[in-house]
């Protein structure tokens, strides 16, 4: 009986040891003599990591208990940056891929999350340096733009409509801008006291501004998240909820379309980038670069700030909404827009005009942004030095005790951050630094 029952328990802990692994289920690359693209196909959200290696130009990808059912014999390596690609086992549970390289590149990474067309998948964009250092593809600045100290977030807060634009209205008379703007003030102040983060009111006033001023407002004073606050309306009053929006990947094409056709110096187009003196194609590299890492970022804090609104009252949708909403479409600024309740539903409407439920609503979505800030600080930023522990890429030579030494730790904590038990080292393996003291 005891050994039945063991044997059972065996199998459920292998079910579940298993039932968090992915299973990498197509390799496709997309190549042109400036950029090549690398997406990787997998059966579920997948943790990485990417380093490069010199002598030969490498790029090593590790993904966190995950298994290879790809196949490689389609892929194409005649053009592009990448010569050949390798796969191997790590850790006994991990997977490592290498890519070897035709020359020296810059890397990018970004999961993209499932959709209509295609599941979960790991997208590595490669570009040649004279390319790269005209960009910058995160959807943060760029480091030679970073004062020596770190510096504050900035939350850019939209109140949307304003002056002669009231928005939607209720039947009590109340005014969308009226109270969108109650909201927005309220986040500012929760945002202020937030170390490490800073408010922008595009509007702090009833003023009337057009959609794409807001986006410069922001852009000028290099927000880290764009947030435009609405309350929504329907002829039906028994409509209720809160609802998220993104961009929709429509919205996004038009937008580029639309700067690509642009002939005026764009000055801070793309983290600071002009296109003006790009050819079409590294301008659209360029251009879908940063697009795609900004969705990319503003589908994770719509979902953060989602969750919240749910903890405090209904919902429209379940789940993020895509729209073409035109305060969405800055290329390099992750952007959501919140519509807060429906204002034509007299419950709704009267719960808008509460100061109370107006500061709820305010810090159910400084809760979701600071969630996604904790887990994404951008570099250079106070909250970065403070949650991102440092990492140190093993090279031929290194000793724990010298990389001890280097980063004023001790051996010992060096060793526990690691769960290392013995002093061997592999070149490419990457040790995290803990905090001096932790």
């Amino acid at each position: 009986m005891l050994r039945a029952l063991a044997a059972i328990l065996m199998l459920l802990l292998a079910a579940v040891s298993g039932a968090d692994t992915v299973e990498l289920q197509e390799v496709r690359l997309w190549a042109s003599p400036q950029s090549t693209r690398i997406v990787l196909d997998l059966s579920g959200k997948a943790e990485h990591s990417l380093f490069t290696l010199a002598d030969p130009q490498r790029v090593v990808i590790d993904l966190r208990d995950t298994r290879f059912r790809a196949s490689l014999r389609k892929l194409d390596f005649g053009q592009g940056l990448v010569r050949n690609l390798r796969k191997g086992v790590r850790n006994q549970h991990d997977l490592r891929l290498v890519l070897d390289l035709k020359g020296p590149a810059k890397l990018k990474s970004f999961l993209l999350p499932p959709d209509s067309q295609a599941g979960h998948r790991l997208v590595i964009d490669l570009l040649p340096p004279a390319a790269a250092a005209a960009a910058s593809p995160q959807p943060v600045k760029r480091a030679d733009r970073l004062p020596a100290r770190p510096r504050d977030l900035v939350i850019a807060i939209d109140a949307g409509h304003g002056g002669k634009d009231p928005g939607a209205h209720g039947r009590r008379g109340t005014r969308e801008k009226d109270v969108v703007l109650a909201i927005a003030r309220r986040l500012a102040r929760l945002i202020d006291r937030e170390p490490g983060m800073r408010a922008l009111l595009v509007r702090d006033d009833d003023r009337f501004l057009r959609l794409r001023e807001r986006i410069r407002k922001a852009r000028k004073h290099r927000a880290d998240l764009f947030v435009s606050i609405h309350a929504d309306a329907f002829n039906d009053r028994r409509v209720h909820g809160s609802s998220v929006f993104v961009l929709s990947r429509r919205g996004a094409s038009s937008e580029m379309a639309r700067l690509l056709a642009k002939h005026e110096n764009d000055s801070d187009l793309v983290g600071g980038v002009s296109l003006n003196d790009k050819d079409d194609l590294l301008k659209t590299v360029l251009l879908d670069l940063s697009q795609a890492a900004s969705i990319e970022a503003s589908a994770e804090v719509a979902s953060q700030v989602l969750a919240e609104l749910k903890r405090i009252g209904k919902v429209h949708k379940a789940h993020v909404q895509k729209a073409g909403f035109v305060v969405l479409k800055s290329p390099d600024i992750p952007s959501i827009l919140v519509e807060t309740a429906f204002i034509s539903n007299p419950a709704e409407e009267r719960k808008l005009r509460d100061g109370r439920h107006q500061q709820r609503l305010a810090e159910a979505m400084l809760r979701g942004i600071r969630a996604y800030f904790r887990n994404n600080p951008p570099p250079g930023t106070l909250l970065a030095m403070r949650s991102q522990p440092r990492q140190h890429v093993i090279r031929s030579g290194d000793t724990l005790s010298e990389i001890a030494r280097r980063y004023d730790v001790s051996l010992r904590e060096l060793k526990v951050a690691n769960r290392l038990t013995g002093d061997r080292l592999r070149i490419g393996d990457v040790l995290q630094i803990p905090q001096r003291g932790s």
